[in-house]
């Protein structure tokens, strides 16, 4: 028999010896496996981007604007517009030209909402309800009772003529584009498969009159002739048609659901950052895992290397254990990974991160991705574990079995050191970095510096021992004396527990209070940009340019301007922003009640502020050397090209600015083409509260009308940053609970190792309870050296994050850190007591009896 096949038999025969050990492997190995896989079908969900249609289902091509703003210094990127980009009516001609393209269907969309009692029945995205009959074609509906619908009337989608019990002939009232109008019901139609989103059909007169972009569509169905491919038709109108995006099978979605095609970053952000994270606490956990039951059998390695076996040998076998536990591990992490993957997208939507409509993908290549990577870390942490054990000489791995050196070998303190100058060296270039950006920048310090105490955490363990150990025993009593000898003398298994628990530290308290920081500056930033006394809320979706001049006309208003927002790019000169956009900003020219923003003009005046106009913030004019009275090319968010006049320069915040264009301006390349905020300033003298009274009686007959103080802007700007905040924190609860795991793994394998240790103990006189007292020292010394540990390195990240919001004092709630150190604490005592009961079963003699240490 060959010798790699003794050792082979060997390893494996001794895995039934190791259960604990092996289990804690296993579990680790397994965990991160499965969050390897489930980051890999969420970049490859980013990256494929498929919707199933529904209302566009039953047309095989569907056609729409640009798909994004080629960005000019790049070869190939393409950002996705935040609007919908429409489609001009010479463009459908051309692709109703295209060779096989049997019937076009153009489709409009625009804000139509069915009222109950004046009460708007949906809000959101989905009150872009309105469409023209034609257009029913594209999503396969049928009337179900009544006619087509001529001026002044509407077919209702079937699902919501049932729900609100409505009949063809009857009439209902609908607010279309923020007016209430009633309209006869002409019919009923019913689609061809699953819809959600209800769907109002006007007459073809009438939608055109309701579309807010008049002369263009919003996208074209596209029937192929009989006996052509829907792929080779598709590719022939993306040939003759440039400027378009033609979109077949579940591509079709993005089209129909807005936010799909501006869920790539946000997706790609939670996969790259996450899986990247990931890999750092896997290879740290596994790691610290592997080692520690390597060290655990420091004396029987050395007995193999006593007996005769070779360094190649002990390696050879420690690895083929290893690995065996990794395969089988990775194998059931496939499973875990689609599992967790599902539940990750899934909470993701819940949480507004992506869109419901978008389809988690996770195909072989995920699965594949995931095992090789976990495999590789697990061959590379046990390669180094058993390379110590290998080399060291029989008679010295004797007495290291019994008394471990806390010594680190120079290569691992010189990587300790790179890893800390560059935790340094990031929290410095964070602090000069702009607030919005800072975080991409700072975020991975909580890594290195984890890295860090890794690479040396049994020196540190030693060090807290000797240090300290004066302490702990005055506070302890007699108990800690054992407990602080066996901290110093177990400084290298007390180190693969302190590992995680440094790192959930970290991660806990860097991610959530470097993102509740970056947070408040920029609601604050945001507020301090607009003033306003009176904020009116449309829930219906738009605000009409009629009811804007009957609040301006409301005695108490010194001014009322709507509010829009978007995003866009100075394209020339090229701002080089590339894939994040600039805020736009749209309000109405000063007047002479004055103006609703609230930043300083340094230069010009906002009076001007009419037609095509844009002010903007000092510091970007200066870098692109732009002048006041300079005319510039702006790409808006629906992707068309304006040519602006700069009228004003401001003084806006350096890290949040927005571009301010007139309202009607920014308005008309939005999706919904209408504002719906319009934010009041009162009249001097005055008061706000009882102009808030006045406009609530003014608009009362106005559907869907919200009237608030200035604290409605806040909260919804607060809505949108939220969304933004929730990918740090599902972030860092799955890395903590990682970590955690990781944690009892490591603490449960390293008490139930000492089970001969306390045999001893309990022969010399202990009984259970002094054993556990002891134990729970112990744990205490790791968990308070975990924490501070943890919370210095979070302060690498979170204090540079705070320096360029322009404080020096954190932004967050305090709940948040007294949560991490009590459920450190209730990671650690737990576990050590349960560890610990099991550990102490068999009575002492049985125990001293045992193998092991």
């Amino acid at each position: 028999m060959s010798s790699r096949r003794v050792v082979l038999n060997l390893a494996l025969a001794s895995l039934r010896y190791r259960v604990a050990a092996s289990l804690a492997s296993f579990v680790a190995i397994l965990i991160g496996c499965g969050l390897l896989i489930a980051c890999a079908g969420l970049f490859e969900t980013a990256i494929v981007l498929q919707a199933k249609p529904q209302r566009l289902a039953s047309a095989p091509i569907v056609v729409g604007g640009s798909s994004g703003f080629k960005l000019p210094d790049e070869e190939s990127e393409v950002v996705p517009y935040a609007e919908r980009a429409g489609l001009p009516a010479d463009q459908v001609a051309k692709i109703a030209a295209v060779p096989g393209a049997q019937r076009v269907v153009t489709d409009v969309s625009f804000p139509a909402v069915l009222l109950s009692d004046g009460t708007p029945q949906v809000t959101g995205p989905s009150v872009l309800s309105g469409h023209g009959w034609d257009s029913a074609a594209l999503g396969g509906y049928v009337l179900r009772e009544g006619g087509q619908p001529a001026p002044g009337q509407v077919v209702l989608d079937a699902a919501t003529a049932d729900a609100a019990g409505i009949k063809a002939g009857s009439n209902v009232d609908l607010a279309v584009g923020g007016r209430k109008q009633t309209f006869t019901v002409a019919g009923t139609a019913g689609p061809g498969q699953a819809v959600r989103a209800p769907a109002f059909f006007f007459s073809p007169v009438d939608a055109q009159q309701f579309s807010p972009h008049q002369g263009r569509f919003d996208l074209a169905g596209v029937f192929p002739a009989d006996g052509v491919d829907a792929g080779e038709l598709a590719a022939r109108i993306a040939e003759q048609v440039p400027g378009v995006s033609v979109l077949t099978g579940d591509e079709r979605g993005s089209a129909e659901f807005l936010g799909v095609d501006n869920s790539r970053l946000p997706l790609i952000l939670l996969a790259a950052v996450f899986g990247g994270m990931v890999l750092v606490v896997m290879a740290l956990v596994v790691s610290a895992t592997i080692s520690l039951t390597v060290r655990q059998r420091q004396q029987e390695l050395a007995l193999l290397r006593a007996t005769g076996a070779t360094p190649k040998q002990v390696h050879r076998m420690v690895l083929a254990e290893t690995m065996a536990v990794g395969a089988v591990a990775a194998v059931c992490g496939g499973v875990l990974g689609s599992l967790l993957g599902n539940q990750i997208f899934d909470t993701s939507a819940s949480l507004g991160i992506v869109p419901d409509e978008l389809v988690f993908r996770q195909d072989v290549v995920a699965f594949a991705a995931g095992i090789v990577a976990t495999l590789a870390i697990v061959y590379a942490a046990a390669w180094f574990a058993a390379l110590a054990a290998a080399r060291a000489r029989p008679i010295q791995a004797l007495a290291e079995a019994s008394i471990p050196s806390a010594k680190v070998n120079p290569l691992r303190r010189t990587g300790a050191a790179v890893c800390g100058i560059a935790t340094v060296l990031l929290a410095g270039t964070t602090m000069f970095m702009p607030a919005d950006t800072a975080a991409a920048f700072g975020g991975p310090a909580v890594l290195t510096g984890a890295i860090a105490v890794a690479l040396v955490g049994p020196e540190i363990m030693a060090y807290v021992a000797d240090r300290f150990g004066p302490l702990i025993r005055r506070v302890g009593g007699r108990d800690a004396t054992l407990a602080v000898i066996n901290s110093r003398a177990r400084a290298v298994a007390f180190a693969a527990a302190l590992t995680p628990i440094t790192l959930a530290t970290a991660v806990a308290l860097g991610n959530v209070y470097s993102e509740t920081t970056a947070q408040k500056a920029q609601i604050a930033a945001y507020a301090g940009q607009l003033r306003a006394d009176v904020v009116i809320s449309a829930g219906s979706g738009a605000m009409p340019a009629d009811e804007l001049q009957r609040i301006r006309s409301t005695p108490g208003v010194g001014t009322a301007s709507p509010l829009v927002t978007s995003s866009g790019w100075i394209e020339q000169p090229y701002d080089g922003n590339g894939s994040d956009p600039l805020r736009l900003m749209g309000v109405a020219a000063e007047d002479q009640g004055g103006t609703v923003l609230a930043t300083a003009v340094t230069e010009g005046s906002l009076k001007n502020l009419t037609g095509d106009a844009v002010a903007l913030p000092q510091e970007v004019a200066e870098n692109l050397e732009i002048k006041v009275g300079s005319k510039i090319t702006m790409r808006l968010g629906d992707g068309t090209q304006a040519q602006v006049n700069v009228v004003a320069l401001l003084d806006s915040p350096s890290s949040y600015a927005s571009m301010v264009l007139p309202a009607d301006l920014l308005a008309a390349h939005t999706t919904s083409g209408l504002p719906a905020q319009v934010l009041v300033k009162a009249a001097e003298g005055k008061d706000a509260s009882e102009l808030v009274s006045a406009l609530t009686d003014q608009l009362k007959d106005w559907p869907g009308v919200t009237v608030g103080d200035d604290s409605a802007l806040l909260r919804n700007f607060q809505a949108g940053a939220d969304v933004e905040a929730l990918i740090n924190y599902l972030l860092a609860v799955l890395a903590i609970a990682y970590a955690a795991i990781a944690a009892v793994n490591t603490l449960a394998v390293a008490v139930l190792g000492r089970r001969r240790e306390f045999g001893v103990q309990r022969l010399a006189g202990a009984d259970r309870r002094q054993v556990r007292r002891m134990l729970f020292i112990e744990g205490g010394i790791v968990a308070v050296a975990g924490l501070v540990l943890g919370i210095v390195i979070s302060l690498f990240t979170v204090l540079p994050m705070a320096i360029t919001t322009g404080e020096i004092i954190p932004s967050g709630p305090i709940w948040v850190f007294l949560a991490v150190v009590v459920a450190v604490f209730l990671i650690v005592w737990p576990v050590t007591a349960l560890a610990a009961r099991l550990a102490m079963r068999r009575n002492p003699i049985e125990a001293v009896a045992l193998p092991g240490q």
